[in-house]
């Protein structure tokens, strides 16, 4: 038994176990990078309610403490928060409204991209002097974020064994995020990666034209893969199970993808004929793995660029002068879930022309709606996170059949849609030209006239 072993390497028996042992053993079993063999939080709630069972009848018969720390409810009383599933933040104060979403249209956001990162200003032409470094990295990663909804952390922590294959089929290949880098993930689970952020992902990785083997190539002659403490050497991946082979004193060990954190995924290296190379996608500068908090520098540098951009078109001093064009990380994932509400609302409509009000009531209660489907594309546990945060429901089809709809994740229709669902509701921020760009469009319109 998994826990008398633990015990024996403490020193202890069985029945002088305390809480504080049954804590480490829950950091070794969930947590702890030292091992291996680490499990799911829902496989140890297994052993944790065996374990319980156990020394409940224990204690009863022998008296021996039960080191299982229980919360115990009194039957005629249950808390509304716990019986929900959840609570809220202690710290906010009650009533206070949630922090306001903010969304970025596809032209505003390849506007932001273009100016923020790639040396272009606001007449689409690039600066004098941009010298572009790691310019496809950084356009990559939010192209990224913006085509696939993850978080943050979830897309900066991906592996390149966890990217679909050149091969994979579809316009929206499947990938899989990993159980430890979900914000309250209790399991992994599908999400897709649009076309276009494949190739883009891919021209960063290209072995001979992307930034990514220059960053490697810089980090073996500087020797610091050499000095990275705690290196795990990685033989081989099995997609089919997601599971990875670390080299050990003992031989080749498996480890499940999902039990992999962030912060573990950093020291995931392969031994190739040129030397290390990291298995984590994005690398900094140096050549080592980018931590998703540096990301957030990423995004503020981009906003300072195109503050100071907008500044100068205006004659005027970057800090007097506030810019209609910014972004933050999280803006992508609501932008993301705007898109899919505006696709599945539509879709949903057209396919309920001429039914009843009853009618589509029934197919709701039956096939889900918009919201169940946002959940699944965003992560959520439950639709009611998904509606608490975005937008309004309305009754949707399923998701892949949704996908297989469309020609390209950000055609011009979907902008379209998007505009007609939140049309003025000052929490969309779209594409800004200059004075005299708008000036030129309507001399231009007047002479149509």
């Amino acid at each position: 038994m998994v826990w008398l072993d633990f015990l024996e390497t403490r020193g202890r028996s069985w029945d002088e176990a305390t809480p504080a042992d049954f804590d480490s053993f829950k950091h070794w079993r969930i947590t702890d990078h030292r091992n291996l063999q680490r499990v799911r939080p829902t496989s140890f709630d297994t052993d944790r309610a065996g374990l319980n069972t156990f020394y409940d009848w224990a204690e009863q018969r022998y008296g021996v403490v039960n080191p299982v720390p229980t919360r115990r409810v009194a039957e005629n009383h249950v808390d509304d928060a716990v019986a929900a599933g959840g609570g809220r933040d202690p710290i906010r104060p009650a009533g206070s409204p949630r922090r306001q979403v903010k969304w970025l249209l596809r032209s505003a956001f390849e506007q932001w991209r273009d100016i923020g990162l790639r040396g272009y200003g606001f007449d689409g032409r690039r600066r004098p002097g941009w010298r572009g470094f790691n310019e496809d990295r950084d356009a990559a990663f939010v192209d990224g974020l913006y085509g696939t909804g993850l978080r943050l952390t979830e897309w900066s922590s991906i592996l390149d064994v966890e990217l679909p294959t050149e091969d994979a089929a579809g316009r929206f290949p499947k990938a899989w995020l990993a159980a430890a880098c979900i914000k309250g993930g209790r399991a992994g689970r599908t999400f897709r990666i649009p076309r276009s952020v494949v190739n883009s992902v891919a021209g960063y990785m290209d072995p001979r034209e992307g930034s990514r083997a220059e960053a490697i190539e810089r980090a073996r002659r500087a020797g610091r893969y050499d000095r990275i403490p705690g290196v795990r050497i990685v033989t081989g991946c099995n997609r089919t199970n997601r599971t990875v082979y670390i080299l050990t004193p003992s031989g080749r060990t498996p480890i499940s993808l999902d039990v992999l954190a962030p912060e573990e995924r950093l020291r995931l290296f392969r031994t190739t004929d040129a030397g290390l190379e990291p298995l984590a996608v994005w690398l900094g500068n140096d050549g080592m793995p980018k931590q998703a908090h540096s990301w957030e520098k990423t995004f503020q540098t981009a906003n300072t660029r195109i503050r100071r951009q907008w500044a100068a078109a205006h004659g005027k001093d970057d800090d007097t002068i506030e810019c209609p064009l910014w972004a933050r990380p999280h803006m992508a994932r609501h932008s993301f879930a705007l898109k899919w509400f505006s696709i599945l609302s539509v879709v949903w409509s057209r396919q309920l022309e001429g039914f009843t009000d009853r009618e589509k009531r029934d197919l709701r209660e039956q096939f889900g709606d918009v919201w169940f489907q946002l959940a699944t594309l965003l992560g959520h546990s439950s639709p009611e996170v998904t509606k608490d945060w975005y937008l309004e429901p309305f009754t949707g089809l399923q998701v892949d059949y949704v996908f297989s709809l469309l020609d390209e994740e950000e055609r011009a229709t979907v902008d379209h849609l998007m505009g007609g669902v939140v049309q003025d509701s000052g929490r969309v921020l779209t594409a800004v030209r200059l004075a005299e760009d708008s000036a030129a469009a309507e001399q231009n319109r007047d002479g149509e006239r």
